[in-house]
C-alpha cells in the first residue's frame, strides 16, 4: 500500500471482546478507517451504547451483516462465533482481504475440524486458501494471502516456545506436557452459566480436559514442525481474571540437548522480533507483564527431573491472543510496518 492510503476496515461481530480490542487497537493506527461495525442483537445501536469506553470516537453504528457496503472496504475483521463464519466468508467479494479471528479456517484438514466441531466444514474449497496466521512462524505466507486464519490464544502461547525446539531437534516432540491458565475473557462475551462471576470468582478450575478444541490446533503446528504426527498432553484451566494467558509447558531434552541449548535455540529463533521475548536467565513471566499489549515472553528453566525442562509463556488472551496479533497480521498482509498501533507498553502493576 502507499504510506499515506487508508485502509478501509470492516469488522464482522465488533460487539464481542475482540471486537472492542481491535477497536481500541485500531484507534492508534493511522491509516485504519473503521467503515463497518456489524453486530445481531445490538444491531442498530452506536457503539458506545454497548462500549462505553469506545464513545465519542466517531465510529459508525451498528448494523446487521446484510446491510455493509462491501465494496466500500479493503479489509475485513471477522470476530463472529465458530460455526457461523465459513459461509459468510465464502459470500464476501473476492477484493476483500480477511483476517478471521474464529476457529472456521485454523485447521487445515476438513475432517479434522467435523471431528472436533461436529458438522461438516461449509467453505472446503476456502480452506485451501486460507493461511495459519502465526505471523512470526508463517510470515511469508501471510504476506501473500487474502485470508488469514488468526491463532487460537492458547495455541499462539504453546506454538511460539515449541515450534523453534522442535525444528532444531533439541526436545522430544513425543512427551510434551502443556498446562495453560486463561482470563475469562477468552470465554467470549455471550451469557453462559460456566462464565457468571459466582461460577469463576475465588476459584480455578480445568475445563475441556483431553477434549479441547484448541488441541488439535496445536498439534497441527507442532506435527508441521516435526515432520510427522505429534499428540501432546493439554489442559487448560479458567483463572478468576478478566484477561491473560500463562502456559507452563514440560518438555523433555532432545538426545544430548542442555537447558542452555533451548535458551540458543529460542533466543536465535526470536532475535529482532518485536512481540516475541526470550526472557533473561533466572526470569519468568507473569501474566501482569503482557496486560494490553501485543508480547509473548518465554522464559525457561531447569527441571528437578533429569533430563527435562521447563517453558513458562505468558500473552494476553485478547492482543497477541486475539485482536493484537490480527492487526499484525494485517500490518504485514498489507506492506505495513508490523508493529503499527501495537507498541503499547504492559499496564504494571
Amino acid at each position: 500500500m502507499a504510506p499515506r492510503e487508508k485502509i478501509r476496515i470492516g469488522i464482522l461481530g465488533a460487539s464481542g471482546y475482540t471486537g472492542a480490542e481491535l477497536l481500541r487497537l485500531l484507534r492508534y493506527h493511522p491509516q485504519a478507517e473503521i467503515r463497518a461495525l456489524t453486530a445481531d442483537r445490538h444491531a442498530g445501536k452506536p457503539i458506545g451504547a454497548v462500549f462505553p469506553h469506545l464513545a465519542g470516537e466517531g465510529l459508525p453504528d451498528l448494523v446487521p451483516i446484510g446491510e455493509v457496503d462491501w465494496n466500500g472496504l479493503d479489509l475485513v475483521f471477522c470476530g463472529l462465533p465458530h460455526g457461523t463464519t465459513q459461509e459468510v466468508i465464502a459470500a464476501l467479494p473476492r477484493h476483500l482481504k480477511i483476517v478471521d479471528l474464529s476457529a472456521d479456517f485454523r485447521l487445515f484438514d476438513t475432517a479434522v475440524y467435523a471431528e472436533w466441531y461436529g458438522h461438516e466444514h461449509r467453505a472446503p474449497e476456502l480452506q485451501r486458501e486460507a493461511v495459519y496466521g502465526l505471523t512470526e512462524i508463517a510470515r511469508e505466507q501471510v504476506r501473500r494471502a487474502r485470508l488469514v486464519a488468526n491463532p487460537g490464544c492458547y495455541p499462539s502461547s504453546a506454538q511460539l516456545p515449541l515450534i523453534p525446539l522442535i525444528r532444531a531437534r533439541v526436545i522430544d516432540p513425543d512427551d510434551i506436557i502443556i498446562d495453560a491458565k486463561s482470563g475469562v475473557s477468552g470465554a467470549g462475551r455471550a451469557a453462559r452459566e460456566g462464565s457468571l462471576y459466582c461460577e469463576v470468582a475465588e476459584g480455578i478450575h480445568a475445563y475441556g480436559v483431553a477434549g479441547h478444541r484448541h488441541a488439535p490446533e496445536i498439534e497441527q503446528g507442532l506435527s508441521q514442525a516435526a515432520g510427522r504426527p505429534v499428540v501432546v498432553n493439554f489442559t487448560p484451566h479458567l483463572m478468576p481474571m478478566n484477561r491473560g494467558l500463562l502456559s507452563t509447558i514440560y518438555v523433555r531434552l532432545g538426545a544430548g540437548a542442555t537447558l542452555g541449548d533451548l535458551r540458543a535455540v529460542l533466543e536465535q529463533a526470536y532475535e529482532g522480533e518485536p512481540f516475541v521475548r526470550v526472557l533473561p536467565e533466572g526470569s519468568l513471566p507473569a501474566t501482569r507483564h503482557v496486560r494490553g499489549t501485543n508480547l509473548c515472553l518465554i522464559g525457561l528453566s531447569r527441571d528437578r527431573m533429569a533430563h527435562r525442562a521447563i517453558l513458562v509463556s505468558a500473552l494476553d488472551n485478547l492482543v497477541k491472543g486475539a485482536s493484537g496479533q490480527a492487526i499484525q497480521n494485517m500490518n504485514v498482509m498489507l506492506g505495513l510496518p508490523e508493529t503499527t498501533a501495537l507498541e503499547h507498553r504492559a499496564l504494571f502493576p
